[in-house]
């Protein structure tokens, strides 16, 4: 089955992707992991990419379709995948079509902006692996390390109180349209974010078909 999860910054995409990952055991693909490493290792496109993420922008369609690509290509994503972060515009969506890559479900996780507001702000992400925790819902066994790698998590630029309100913003105006487009095609399954994580991945898992 392949996946594409949508929802603003902070809406819990990535740990819901992650649930519905071993459930279904398909890789989740997220694209901020993907392009931080780009970053991280300072190719061209990963400059590029970091430069766009640090002043809260989208990082362009050639950037990332470029990367994703690549990633999709690779054996693990034989049986499915879960796309967590892209497409983020209707063109990326397009872009994603005429690829051919075929999309089984399209999971919205919505989300009040003030909730997101406070959620953010206890975010932490691993700087060795990527792993992402939260220091309420999610927190690491040892308070500023990461349980998978032994790496320092730490509080992303873009998860900074101004950025945020940058990301929600550019999230309205340009990804949410994505929820019209795959509606028309049939595909957009809309999960409300519930206070219990737990609750949210239940609601999840039973939009995309796995009933525990």
């Amino acid at each position: 089955m392949n996946l594409i999860f949508l929802g603003a910054p902070g809406a819990g995409k990535g740990t819901q992707a992650e649930v519905v990952s071993e459930a279904l055991g398909i890789p989740q693909i997220s694209t901020g992991n993907i392009l931080r490493e780009a970053a991280k290792n300072g190719t061209e496109y990963g400059l590029k990419a970091k430069a766009a993420m640090d002043s809260g922008a989208l990082v362009s369609d050639e950037i990332v379709i470029g990367i994703l690509k690549e990633r999709i290509a690779e054996d693990d994503c034989k049986n499915g995948f879960i796309l967590d972060g892209f497409p983020r515009t209707v063109p990326q969506a397009e872009a994603l079509d005429a690829m051919n890559i075929r999309i089984d479900k399209v999971i919205e996780l919505s989300v009040p902006d003030e909730t997101i507001k406070e959620r953010v702000s206890g975010r932490r992400v691993c700087e060795g692996c990527g792993a992402s925790y939260h220091v309420m819902f999610k927190p690491s066994k040892v308070e500023g390390v990461c349980d998978k790698c032994g790496a320092a998590t730490i509080i992303r630029k873009d998860d900074q109180p101004e950025t945020v309100l940058e990301r929600l913003a550019v999230y309205h105006e340009k990804t949410a349209p994505l929820k019209d487009y795959y509606e028309k095609q049939g595909k957009l399954v809309t999960v409300i974010g519930q206070e219990e994580v737990e609750q949210t991945s239940k609601l999840t898992l039973e939009a995309v078909g796995v009933v525990k």
